[in-house]
C-alpha cells in the first residue's frame, strides 16, 4: 500500500510476537473462529535477476544463491520469481542469478522491460509480454510460467485497457499473479547496499529495525482490509524483491509471517481461495494490490496505516 495514512507502530521484538501466538491459541481455546482458521501466505519475488544497487563484492548470482539456501532451509514452498529477461542484456551476471534461480524455483512473466501498462498502449504490453517469453521457455521448458504479474501492479488506468489485456492473457494461457500484501521491500535495498560500503552498523539495525516494522504493520492492515472486503479472513500474496538486503532480512521476514499465524504455501494454493476469483473491474490511476483495487471499487475507508520511512531511506549512509 502506497499511502500517507498515519498511525502509531512499533517494531515487533521476539516477545511482542510470542504474545501474539500465545493470544492466537488462546483465542482459539475461547472458541473464537474467525482467529482459529490457519490462513496461508505464498511468497513471490518480482524484479528478477536485479533490484537496487548491490554492495562491493557481492555480485547478482551471491544474492540469488544466498536467497535460494534461506528458502530451502527453511523448507519454503515453491517460490515464483518473476523475471524481466531485458535486463540481462550484457549482464552475464545477471544472467547466472537467474540460471540458478531457475534450477530451483518456478518462473513467471514480469515483461520484458517492466513496461507500465497506464504509459503505454495495450499492444505495446501485449509485445513485452510475448519478448519475455523465449527467456521463460529456456528456463522452464514445462510451460509452469504462464503466471503474469503486472510490473508496478498497473492493470490498466481505464476499464477498456484493464479488460482488453485481460482478455488476451486469457487467450495466451496466463494467469494473473495477483498481490494482498506488499510493503515496498525494495525500498531497503539500494540503502542496505550504502550502509554496508561505509560499514555503519548502527544505521544497518536501523534497516533492519525499519523493515520488519514496516513489514509488520502492512500484514496486519492487508488482512484487516482483506476482512472489509469479503467479511472473513482469506489466503494471501506477498510480494517481495530480490536485492542486496534479501538474504540479511529473509529469514527474520519468514519468522514473522509465522509468528502472525501465516503458513507458507505455493502461489498456486493461495490463489485456490475463491477471493482471487474476484475482478475489480476498475480502471486505477495509482494501481496496488488486489485488495487496494476492490478497496477502491467499493469505495472502502482504508484502515489507518503509518506513513513509510521513505524520506530516511532516501538519505541514510548516503
Amino acid at each position: 500500500m502506497r499511502s500517507d495514512r498515519t498511525e502509531r507502530s512499533i517494531f515487533p521484538g521476539k516477545a511482542f510476537l510470542h504474545r501474539g501466538m500465545h493470544l492466537l491459541i488462546a483465542s482459539c481455546l475461547l472458541l473464537i473462529p474467525e482467529r482459529c482458521v490457519a490462513q496461508k501466505v505464498a511468497i513471490t519475488f518480482d524484479d528478477l535477476p536485479q533490484n537496487g544497487i548491490l554492495p562491493s563484492g557481492v555480485n547478482r548470482k551471491d544474492i540469488a544463491g544466498s536467497a535460494l539456501a534461506i528458502l530451502a532451509q527453511e523448507h519454503v514452498p515453491s517460490v515464483f520469481g518473476f523475471i524481466n529477461a531485458g535486463k540481462l542484456e550484457g549482464d552475464i551476471d545477471g544472467a547466472e542469478a537467474l540460471k540458478l534461480w531457475a534450477a530451483a524455483e518456478p518462473v513467471g512473466n514480469h515483461t520484458y522491460t517492466h513496461i507500465d501498462l497506464h504509459q503505454s498502449t495495450v499492444d505495446a504490453f501485449e509485445r513485452d509480454v510475448e519478448l519475455n517469453e523465449p527467456a521463460l521457455e529456456l528456463l522452464s521448458p514445462n510451460g509452469s510460467w504462464r503466471w503474469l504479474r503486472y510490473p508496478y501492479l498497473r492493470e490498466g488506468e481505464t476499464v477498456a485497457k484493464r479488460r482488453a489485456v485481460r482478455d488476451y492473457l486469457k487467450r495466451r494461457g496466463y494467469r494473473i499473479a495477483q498481490v494482498t500484501i506488499d510493503w515496498e521491500d525494495y525500498l531497503w535495498n539500494s540503502p542496505y547496499a550504502r550502509c554496508v560500503d561505509k560499514k555503519d552498523a548502527k544505521s544497518i539495525e536501523w534497516l533492519r529495525t525499519s523493515y520488519l516494522s514496516t513489514a509488520s504493520m502492512f500484514i496486519d492492515v492487508s488482512r484487516e482490509m482483506a476482512r472489509l472486503v469479503f467479511g472473513r479472513d482469506i489466503d494471501h500474496v506477498v510480494l517481495l524483491h530480490l536485492g542486496a538486503f534479501t538474504a540479511t532480512i529473509l529469514r527474520s521476514t519468514l519468522d514473522l509471517l509465522r509468528n502472525k499465524g501465516l503458513s507458507l504455501v505455493t502461489l498456486e494454493e493461495a490463489q485456490r481461495d475463491l477471493a482471487y476469483a474476484s475482478d475489480p473491474d476498475i480502471g486505477s490511476a495509482n494501481g496496488g494490490t488486489l485488495l487496494e483495487q476492490l478497496m477502491d471499487a467499493r469505495k472502502l475507508k482504508y484502515p489507518a496505516v503509518s506513513k513509510k520511512p521513505y524520506k530516511e531511506l532516501q538519505g541514510i549512509c548516503q
